[in-house]
């Protein structure tokens, strides 16, 4: 039984995620009797059963007699977890290896052709899509890593058959016969029963698996270019949203939102986000918000933002003396072509604030001048104000008064809030956001 590894990065480590059960102890042999280099093995120790010690115990006298180094990983698994103890385990697990793994490495686990084919009946009786009946892939991206289960074309019994040839030992976990837990009882209760009606049937769900991320490997493409001609800098044109037909936009609403590595929305939430948001009222501002972050719409635009920093507190001045200072709250940074050879303060908006830009003949509020060139509240309540006592003189990035253009002052906002871009010319003022 040879697996075909992927191609390793120089110096890449491969780690086993290695529990002791029979098909780790499987994987674990096969990639060790292959001579993968750098093998290593992690165990996650739990501590949910008093049989946990002796498990890792059994890890290491197994990776010690086969050369591999080993590391355990103590974890703690949250009480309580939206979807049961399953999955709180599973989410302790996986963050356990997501801070063991560096660029290039890769994490190999031992899910099979079974596994496959119960994820697939799982979700399925929860509702999932088609991206969730496309269930596990055999290679995805992992953080800085990568995931590899070179498992899933084979079955349970063939790995059994293979570990009993080989006269391996492992450790069998109560956890997996108790039908309390979701997997367990689909495992001993209802998959016999399929099995005796339909032979089949495992390696069937496993094809539809296969031929699911299929077709969700075309819904992304498709999603892909329909976002791309309704993409509009940072954001997304509503009017280029509401003229596709309505499948298609829902497809490209759920995948620009998974692009940003927010849990996959419900239906409802779809739903929600087209009626209440794409189809507000023009002058309104609707927003959506979830656990993630957020959807606003501003104008024609829908941006996709991930939860904002707070807006600096407007009443306090922080005297600016350098040339580049880093703005609160993760907002990025002011830079001045050189050191600054008046008193300066840098502010941040309260309401109520007025400039002239050189140039133009009237004095305009900034809240005036962002609907101008059609800057977001959101950025309003975060931009960087440049004062000379009492008097605003520049808007980092935009706009400078005659004041600041005389003293040579013109300040720069490096950021990546969304909406912070101006694209063109601001027509009502006939000047150009700096």
């Amino acid at each position: 039984m040879k697996l075909d590894l992927p191609a390793l990065a120089p110096r890449a480590r491969v780690w086993v995620a290695y529990s002791g059960g029979l098909d780790s102890t499987v994987l674990l042999h096969l990639l060790h009797a292959q001579g993968v280099p750098n093998l290593r093995a992690v165990h996650v120790h739990h501590g949910l059963q008093d049989a946990a010690d002796d498990w890792a115990r059994a890890a290491r006298r197994t990776c010690r007699a086969l050369g591999v180094p080993l590391r355990v990983c103590r974890v703690q698994v949250a009480a309580a977890h939206g979807e049961g103890p399953e999955a709180a385990a599973r989410a302790a697990r996986y963050a356990a290896f997501g801070e063991l793994l560096r660029s290039g490495d890769l994490l190999v686990t031992a899910h099979h052709r079974d596994d496959q084919a119960e994820t697939v009946l799982l979700r399925a009786l929860r509702g999932t899509g088609i991206a969730g009946l496309a269930a596990m892939p055999a290679l995805a991206p992992f953080g800085p890593a990568r995931l590899w289960r070179p498992l899933l074309d084979r079955g349970r019994d063939e790995l059994r058959r293979y570990a009993e040839a080989q006269q391996l030992a492992w450790i069998d976990d109560p956890h997996n016969a108790d039908p309390r837990y979701a997997r367990s009882y689909l495992r001993r209760e209802i998959v016999p029963r399929l099995l005796r009606h339909w032979p089949q049937a495992l390696p069937s769900l496993a094809r539809l698996a296969a031929r699911a991320a299929e077709a969700e490997t075309l819904a992304a493409e498709l999603a892909e270019l329909d976002l791309a001609r309704v993409r509009v800098g940072d954001g997304c044109s509503v009017a280029g949203l509401l003229a596709l037909p309505a499948l298609r936009r829902r497809n490209a609403l759920y995948h620009a939102w998974v692009a940003r590595g927010w849990p996959a929305p419900s239906e409802l939430r779809l739903a929600h986000l087209d009626r209440e948001v794409l189809r507000a009222r023009a002058d309104a501002q609707p927003r959506l918000r979830h656990e993630h972050g957020e959807l606003r719409r501003y104008r024609d635009r829908l941006y996709w933002l991930d939860p904002l920093p707070p807006a600096p507190d407007g009443e306090r001045p922080w005297p600016l003396r350098r040339r580049s200072v880093a703005l609160p709250g993760g907002l990025g940074w002011l830079r001045l072509a050189r050191a600054p050879a008046i008193a300066l303060q840098l502010r941040f908006a309260r309401g109520g604030e007025r400039l002239r830009p050189a140039g133009d003949a009237h004095t305009r509020t900034l809240k005036q001048l962002c609907q101008a060139a059609g800057l977001p509240p959101w950025v309003r309540e975060r931009m960087p104000l440049l004062y000379e006592g009492d008097e605003l003189i520049a808007v980092a990035g935009y706009w400078r008064s005659a004041r600041a253009v005389a003293l040579g002052l013109d300040p720069q906002w490096e950021t990546a809030l969304p909406g912070a871009v101006v694209e063109g010319v601001c027509a009502e003022l006939g000047t150009h956001p700096r």
